[in-house]
């Protein structure tokens, strides 16, 4: 049996009391006061969220253009045009325009800096090797770590270490100096709040973390609540509301494709699957992701299968993620159905324990962004 990796704040996870749980090959900390409370908490005041599990790679070459036009043979995003110290939410799509992960790059000057999943990042970065060495350099990052601030007070404490930090908008990435050490920070996350996300020396992490949480605004939040914060946010999660058999524009991710690189843009295409993401958001998808309002208190997970009436018929649809949203006070879920059935206030049906129980069509988020503009 293989043994879990451990972040460098293991130790202090455990010395905070977390529960430890197995997730993408590492040991990582689901809850430390308990999921409910630490979710309203971050989005009250601050969480800090150890995300050190994901990939962090930096592509480097002759010049900027030369990177970036490279890396736009991979991802269907404009890469040229993002500017110096701003980043980009992308896609690695397969030749059949399936999504074979999600993730983040920057453009820091002279190279572009790329976070991936934790679970991807080993196919990612071969993915990468192959397709752009040796004319742009592909290396890992394996020596930082990687955290999260996130919630409205996130600014005010992150501030207090560095003024810079209240500078910055949603989507900014700047070098800042926090506590006395070089940090790669974003002003984004994954939770629909105001947020930063910050990579630093694994050796000066435990240092920082203790810093951050000596703030009263802030305290430490596990996997679960950071679950349940994403799908309030109305935000996908690779292996669950996406993978392989998803193309951008069924699961509601068009808007990531820019102008430049679709139908009639001045580089159009060139990317794995670009004819059929194209059309598709041309034509329009058949299917969509949707949010899901269940009835009464009993949450629906992933799995749940979702039928148009309450007896009969063959399954049109199922849920990909599903859980109690601590914010909305009730049953939450994101799928997929026709498009026939996605819009808003549209009732379907989904079965648990062989009863079909109603459930709303939502928009989505369910909990509006909180993101500094």
């Amino acid at each position: 049996m293989t043994q879990s990796l451990r972040t460098p704040l293991y130790d202090l996870h455990v010395e905070l009391g977390a529960k430890m749980v197995p997730f993408a090959g590492y040991d990582m900390p689901v809850q430390f006061a308990g999921i409910m409370a630490e979710h309203k908490h971050t989005r009250a005041r601050a969480g800090l969220f150890d995300v050190s599990h994901m990939g962090q790679v930096v592509l480097s070459g002759a010049s900027m253009q030369a990177i970036a036009t490279a890396f736009e043979t991979l991802v269907p995003m404009d890469v040229a045009g993002l500017g110096e110290g701003r980043q980009r939410y992308g896609l690695f799509l397969n030749e059949s325009g399936g999504i074979l992960d999600d993730l983040m790059f920057a453009n820091r000057g002279d190279h572009l800096f790329v976070v991936v999943n934790a679970a991807c990042k080993g196919a990612d970065i071969a993915r990468m090797k192959a397709a752009l060495e040796p004319d742009v350099a592909v290396t890992p990052v394996a020596d930082r770590a990687l955290l999260a601030l996130q919630g409205p007070m996130a600014e005010s404490v992150l501030s207090g270490l560095n003024a810079q930090a209240a500078q910055m908008r949603f989507m900014d990435f700047r070098t800042l100096d926090l506590d006395g050490v070089e940090c790669w920070v974003s002003r984004s996350g994954y939770t629909g709040e105001d947020g930063y996300e910050i990579s630093l020396p694994a050796a000066a992490a435990e240092t920082l973390a203790r810093r951050l949480l000596a703030h009263d605004d802030v305290q430490p939040i596990g996997l679960g609540a950071r679950d349940s914060l994403r799908l309030e946010a109305g935000l996908c999660l690779y292996g669950h509301d996406i993978d392989e058999t998803v193309l951008p524009a069924e699961a509601g991710l068009g808007w990531a494709i820019q102008k430049v690189r679709r139908a009639g843009g001045a580089r159009e295409g060139g990317f794995p699957g670009a004819g059929p993401v194209l059309a598709q958001i041309a034509e329009g998808p058949a299917r969509r992701r949707v949010g899901l309002r269940p009835g009464g208190r009993a949450p629906m997970r992933e799995g749940v299968e979702l039928f148009a009436a309450a007896t009969g018929g063959d399954p049109v649809g199922r849920i990909t993620s599903g859980g109690f949203g601590p914010t909305v006070g009730g049953p939450v879920a994101m799928g997929y159905l026709p498009v026939g059935l996605a819009a808003p206030g549209t009732e379907v049906f989904g079965e648990l324990r062989g009863k079909r129980l109603p459930i709303t069509v939502s928009a989505l988020p369910f909990v509006a962004a909180g993101f500094k503009r």
